[in-house]
């Protein structure tokens, strides 16, 4: 995922989390927040330490970004996104965490209607 894609600063996450709106399922919880002035979506991950190992941690985060990078074209813009992984994601693969993904995106409607749906 390229820089631009993504949340780095403290400061900018503490922003979607108070700004923005939140949504959850038992693997994952997504805050959000509509930004104007960027052309396109930013992704921020939170893996505690709590889950897991620094290899199980960053397992997680490189599945919930290969699943933002294929999801790329259907996410709506612009938005700041942050992911907070909870405890049930250390025990799931790629396809199970991109499916919990995707249903958040598509229940708080941050996905283009395509004609599967």
């Amino acid at each position: 995922m390229k820089k631009e894609f993504r949340i780095k600063k403290s400061k900018e996450f503490q922003y979607v989390f108070k700004k923005g709106k939140s949504f959850a399922n038992r693997q994952l919880v997504i805050y959000y927040v509509q930004k104007q002035d960027q052309e396109h979506f930013r992704v921020g991950l939170s893996v505690g330490v709590k889950i897991g190992n620094a290899v199980t941690r960053n397992r997680i985060k490189r599945y919930l970004r290969q699943a933002f990078q294929e999801l790329n074209d259907s996410i709506l813009y612009p938005h700041d996104i942050v992911i907070i992984a909870r405890g049930q994601t250390k025990n799931m693969g790629y396809e199970e965490i991109k499916k919990s993904l995707t249903h958040l995106l598509y229940k708080e409607h941050l996905l283009k209607k395509t004609n599967q749906d």
